[in-house]
């Protein structure tokens, strides 16, 4: 997958997330967002841009509009109004100028910045044999800040560890929409690699498939975030595919990848799960009821072979665990 090629690599894990998306944003959008107070920016989950709408913002606890003096607002009247040229500046930022050598990205609706942040885009869909070839007349933005928060996997992870094997059970994370699935799954693989003492747990040699660079945020194949030091990383590349690349080339103990949910990433999970490797994986939803009404992941749950289900909400905030389940029994763990 192409990154934008006028964008440097993030340039430490200490860089502030906000800060590592403004370089593609124009310089008085740039300014604008600059300007919040650090309380705000903390919040700062999503900046959208729809043409000749109001300027929005996506905070942890609620939405609100950006004024062109700088100051959040409820109202869409008082809100800056992004313009074409807002839009067509920030494409040419985000793209190096070259948004119709990204025709993969597009296709996919969205672009991966440096650091793991991502742009979605929405527009004009162009059909060819029946599905998208690309898009085009790109007419709104939505630029979702990827960030670390090491040490938030640690009060779940006494509960995902087979004390026994020495290793992590079978595990799915579940939740709806921006409730910081990858996030919490970065830091359980951080932890996993690096090894925790305190469980027991020796490091654990995993390979990630970060198909969207969100994970990892490789820049030129080089992670940006810290994904320990046992960690392999086959960025941009499909799940399904690059499950059975690790199986093969790698030896890892342990395979993570975010947002499963197609027939072949399931039938890819199959050939893991019979090799002996342990999977770590996430998926959009906000029940079991729900997953397993799904076509491509009835299969898996028939398989019986995800040891712990975990569900995220927002209850207390981004990344709560809301509960979780043995896999086995389908009983909760009682953890909230």
């Amino acid at each position: 997958m192409a990154t934008a090629p006028l964008l440097r690599p993030v340039k430490s894990s200490k860089s502030h997330p906000v800060e590592e998306v403004l370089p593609v944003l124009p310089v008085q959008l740039r300014n604008l967002i600059a300007g919040l107070p650090p309380e705000v920016l903390e919040r700062l989950e999503e900046i959208r841009l729809r043409q000749e709408r109001p300027l929005a913002l996506g905070l942890v606890h609620k939405d609100a509009f950006l004024s062109p003096e700088g100051n959040l607002v409820s109202s869409p009247e008082q809100a800056y109004r992004v313009s074409a040229g807002d839009l067509e500046r920030t494409l040419q930022l985000v793209t190096g100028s070259s948004l119709y050598a990204l025709e993969e990205e597009l296709r996919n609706g969205y672009i991966t910045l440096p650091g793991g942040h991502r742009v979605g885009l929405a527009g004009r869909a162009v059909m060819e044999g029946g599905r998208v070839k690309t898009l085009k007349y790109i007419s709104s933005l939505n630029i979702r800040i990827s960030r670390e928060v090491p040490g938030l996997a640690t009060p779940l992870l006494p509960h995902l560890i087979d004390r026994r094997l020495k290793s992590i059970y079978h595990t799915l994370i579940f939740s709806p929409p921006r409730c910081g699935k990858t996030t919490l799954l970065r830091d359980i693989i951080r932890q996993l690699s690096n090894g925790a003492p305190e469980l027991d747990l020796p490091g654990l040699t995993v390979g990630v498939v970060d198909e969207r660079s969100e994970l990892a945020g490789c820049y030129r194949g080089v992670p940006q975030r810290d994904v320990g030091v046992r960690t392999d990383v086959l960025d941009g590349c499909p799940k399904a595919e690059g499950m059975i690349m690790l199986l093969r080339s790698m030896a890892p103990q342990v395979i993570a990848t975010d947002e499963i949910g197609r027939d072949e990433d399931i039938a890819a999970l199959e050939e893991v799960f019979h090799a002996g490797v342990r999977v770590l994986v996430t998926v959009h939803g906000a029940s079991l009821a729900e997953l397993a009404a799904r076509p491509a992941l009835q299969h898996l749950f028939k398989l019986k072979v995800i040891q712990r289900f975990v569900l995220l909400g927002r209850s207390r905030g981004v990344g709560t665990v809301e509960d979780i389940l043995d896999g086995q029994t389908m009983r909760s763990l009682g953890v909230r």
